[in-house]
């Protein structure tokens, strides 16, 4: 029995496990969106959030410019990076449209894009979307990404459509 031991294995030793998380968390950060296994996924969820939180939790401090924030202000926010920096690699390649690589530095991604944009949204920053089986081993694939700005509207919007379809009814 696996009493109290949280995480999956998946068949791997913990410094495989663990870089592959680190390299899953890298390109969900770097993209916004990639295509895995359930299994990965759902624990992958648990380590992505986690990092986005500990940038949320500096609140205005992860956007905020060097020069106006105090020196206490700024050993927060360099503790904060080096936090999220042990776990991620500090940089990652992008392909743009017509094929240009571009440098993305993912540590400042996180605290300044990702913390500027849940600012607001206490947890639950991705979305698992299942698809169906993989074709080669049949393994159960999903789809895991970041949620928007447009998202949360766009929730609202769905919960209020029936009830107001349903006022013009009657």
């Amino acid at each position: 029995m696996r009493h109290k031991n949280s995480g999956r294995k998946f068949d791997r030793n913990s410094s495989s496990r663990r870089a592959m998380l680190r390299n899953l968390t890298a390109n969900l950060i770097l993209h916004e969106r990639i295509e895995t296994t359930d299994a990965k996924a759902k624990e992958l969820r648990r380590v992505a959030e986690r990092l986005i939180t500990k940038a949320r939790r500096l609140g205005a401090l992860a956007y905020a410019a060097q020069g106006e924030m105090s020196a206490a202000d700024r050993s927060r926010r360099l503790a904060a990076a080096r936090l999220i920096s042990a776990y991620v690699p500090h940089f990652g390649v992008r392909m743009d449209e017509g094929g240009v690589a571009r440098r993305v530095d993912i540590v400042e991604k996180v605290l300044v894009e990702l913390a500027k944009r849940y600012r607001e949204r206490p947890g639950g920053y991705t979305r698992i979307v299942k698809f169906g089986p993989r074709r080669g081993d049949n393994a159960p694939m999903s789809l895991i990404e970041l949620l928007g700005e447009s998202d949360a509207p766009a929730v609202a919007a769905k919960v209020e459509a029936p009830g107001a379809a349903t006022a013009k009814i009657e």
